[in-house]
């Protein structure tokens, strides 16, 4: 028993550790493109033409070959976002705790995780927004908008469009709910279907669906800058990520079974995670390559990921570190934009030697900002929780004064 109780506190820690480790990089990737002015994004063109375009790019950030090397995952940071979607997979499934599942109190639970934190930080940010915005004459977002996130999710749209004009990133929100609410169907078909049925059928989908968006809809990436008839919305959709989902939910399966690819050491990860990423990462330079890149590039880069991650923990032992700061990276994510955006237009200016001087403050004033907001929302929660009630109560007519209407009523007839 005390092994599988350190087993378990370990590779929750190293999961964490990559939790929060895709929170910086997205920070990462959104302050290149800004700083550059969306200088480079990836393009159907083939690689060495994307290798060229990366060169041309990175010297808009003033970097010698070799930095420009050591800087190239920053361009690609939103490879990350799929890696969120396969641990989201995993960890609802890990929170069950192998115990059935009650899909009301399971989709009231995770509603609220999602939401709260979205609520606190709409609510904390916006007037911040609003005093920096008339103080220095900058961007204040739209009330319009802003009212569209306190509603939220009742006011949204797969485009993103309502939430874009506060903060771009938000539209993966509307994406994590949808797979929410897809969850109880997914975790019947897995111990029905079993995972490798599972797999088949949720790979088939997601090929057939993505093949779809790109020659049927006309829809690109979500990390693609490219005029086409229908943009990105094809793939926010949660069916374009599918399969992605599913193997973070059968890796979770067999790790509860203690089997599987969590067990693997570091080596054997790397070994066949290398060629998954380099697979991925050649397939997003083509317009057929777009069909599967986002399946294969999550599976390579967070068995990458695990095993540096793992490594890291042999070295420092840092389980604890890794567990508190993977504990804010949802509420990092949600506040990163705001962080880069505004310290990037009013103290940067694109000046690159600002700009290097400020990302490690970026990175570290967004994770104090996840902190406080974090410790804020149990309270806010409560508090609108208890204002309900308050108004229900005093809106609630007495138990007694239906049935007597109801008597009088018929009496009089």
């Amino acid at each position: 028993m005390e092994f599988k109780q350190r087993t378990t506190s370990q590779r929750i820690a190293w999961l964490e550790g990559v939790r929060i480790f895709a929170a910086v990089m997205i920070l990462l990737y959104h302050a290149q493109l800004l700083i550059t002015h969306y200088a480079y994004t990836p393009q159907p063109s083939g690689l060495v033409e994307n290798a060229r375009s990366l060169v041309a790019a990175s010297a808009h950030l003033g970097l010698s070959p070799g930095a420009a090397i050591a800087a190239l995952p920053i361009w690609f940071g939103f490879q990350f976002v799929d890696v969120f979607v396969l641990i989201s997979g995993f960890s609802l499934v890990l929170s069950l705790k192998g115990q059935p599942l009650n899909t009301g109190i399971f989709l009231k639970q995770r509603f609220s995780r999602i939401l709260f934190p979205f609520w606190t930080v709409v609510w904390l940010s916006y007037p911040v927004l609003w005093l920096i915005g008339s103080l220095t004459q900058s961007y204040i977002p739209p009330v319009w908008h802003f009212f569209a996130a306190v509603t939220f999710p009742l006011l949204f749209d797969y485009s993103g469009e309502l939430l874009l004009p506060i903060s771009g990133p938000w539209w993966f929100v509307s994406l994590i709910l949808s797979f929410t609410l897809i969850f109880p169907f997914l975790w019947k078909r897995l111990q029905t279907w079993g995972a490798r049925n599972l797999l088949i059928v949720s790979v088939a989908i997601t090929v057939g669906y993505r093949a779809l968006a790109v020659y049927a809809f006309g829809g690109h990436p979500t990390y693609v800058i490219l005029d086409t008839p229908a943009s990105w919305f094809p793939f926010l959709a949660f069916i374009a990520k599918l399969s992605t989902f599913v193997v973070g939910m059968a890796i979770a399966q067999d790790y509860l079974q203690r089997r599987g690819v969590l067990f693997w050491q570091p080596l054997t990860a790397l070994l066949i995670g290398v060629p998954l990423y380099i697979a991925g990462f050649i397939s997003q330079f083509y317009s057929a390559g777009w069909i599967v890149a986002d399946l294969l590039t999550p599976l390579g880069l967070t068995l990458c990921c695990m095993a540096g991650f793992k490594w890291l923990e042999r070295l420092l032992g840092s389980q604890t570190l890794l567990v508190k700061l993977g504990a804010h990276s949802y509420t990092y994510f949600l506040i990163h934009n705001f962080v880069v955006d505004r310290t990037l237009t009013l103290y940067v200016k694109q000046i690159l030697w600002r700009y290097y001087f400020s990302i490690p403050l970026m990175l570290a004033g967004t994770l104090a900002l996840s902190i406080i907001a974090d410790k804020f929302t149990p309270l806010f929660q409560r508090s609108l929780q208890t204002l309900f009630k308050k108004v229900d109560s005093a809106l609630t007519t007495s138990s007694t004064s239906s049935p007597q209407w109801n008597r009088t009523f018929s009496k009089n007839l």
